[in-house]
């Protein structure tokens, strides 16, 4: 697996129907669907968000290669989970496959491949509103959302651009680990072979690079705030005014929609 592939807090700019939808609202759907995912418990709950959350990639033109890209550092977390779902989930009736300690239901098989996709689609959604939305956009979103807690003397705003930073970090230092691992292997490192816990020694002379050049980032960017007269959220204006549009409202009215419908088949046993 190539660091590159890991896809987490990039922006793919846009001028699709969700690139255009306030960051709010993208926000909410996405705690929306997350909700619905745990609801979800049959098969026709998850083919019905499945298809949602296709429909999703196809209106965002980000591409499901990009998804797929994204989704390969954790296949292995998602293979181990639907491992132990399916050797250790209790059946009601005979076991299909019985050796050693490990028995094999038809329920875990069920269960095995709905943790599959629930992992599969949840992390696919949050790569959705990262793709779409760019870390400006983000950062205005979640302060907005979390407005009230003001009144409780929270520092929202600093909380706001903190994730957002430390979310738009992430494949700044992806790609400067990369630089160190290829400038490294030009020297005569090795880090493919072996067995994992040389595998994982190997990696332990990337870390001192790696601390020095993420420190050195993080001061150059408060110097550049400084310079820039940044004192945080106080009397700070902003290009873009967030607004909610006729798009948002039935965007938040589908999200909604959604749930309830996949609590009502839960309820049918659906």
């Amino acid at each position: 697996m190539a660091l590159k592939d890991i896809t987490l807090g990039q922006y793919f700019p846009g001028n699709t129907i969700l690139h255009r939808l306030d960051p709010r609202t993208k926000l909410l759907c996405t705690i929306a669907y997350i909700v619905a995912l745990f609801l979800a418990k049959h098969l026709v709950s998850y083919l019905l968000l499945l298809a949602v959350l296709a429909a999703l990639v196809v209106l965002s033109k980000v591409g499901a290669k990009a998804v797929f890209r994204g989704m390969r550092p954790i296949l292995l977390i998602i293979g181990i989970t639907a491992v132990l779902n399916l050797f250790y989930t209790p059946g009601a009736g005979e076991p299909l496959v019985s050796f050693w300690v490990f028995t094999v239901y038809a329920e875990g098989i069920w269960a095995a491949l709905f943790m599959i996709l629930r992992i599969g689609m949840l992390i696919t959604c949050t790569f959705l509103l990262t793709y779409t939305t760019s870390p400006i956009l983000l950062t205005d979103g979640l302060e907005k959302l979390m407005g009230p807690l003001k009144a409780l003397r929270v520092p929202v705003h600093e909380l706001a651009m903190m994730m957002s930073i430390a979310l738009r970090f992430i494949p700044t230092l992806i790609e400067e680990t990369d630089k160190i691992m290829s400038a490294q292997k030009a020297r005569g490192a090795d880090f493919d072979t072996g067995g994992l816990m040389q595998k994982a020694k190997a990696l332990v002379p990337l870390l001192v690079p790696l601390f020095i050049s993420a420190f050195r980032r993080a001061d150059e960017l408060a110097v550049a705030m400084e310079c820039r007269c940044y004192h945080g959220g106080q009397g700070r204006t902003r290009m873009r005014v967030l607004k909610l549009r006729a798009a948002d409202f039935a965007a938040l009215a589908g999200a909604v929609l959604l749930c309830v419908l996949v609590a009502l088949l839960r309820r049918f046993g659906l």
